[in-house]
């Protein structure tokens, strides 16, 4: 009685963690397109120690 309920919640995990990495895509994506975006401080040409790209 345990491995179906098993299978039904792997299953479930994996479908939602599949829709958040679309999502996450697609909006990294949309951000890429912008042209007013901000530069990670990994970029080789911001300064390392501003506040990071994801940080309002």
């Amino acid at each position: 009685m345990e491995m179906p309920l098993l299978f039904i919640l792997a299953g479930v995990t994996f479908l939602l963690v599949i829709g958040f990495a679309i999502w996450s895509k697609r909006a990294t994506e949309k951000r890429m397109e912008t042209g007013d975006a901000p530069k990670s401080t990994l970029a080789p040409d911001k300064d390392s120690r501003g506040k990071p790209a994801d940080v309002k």
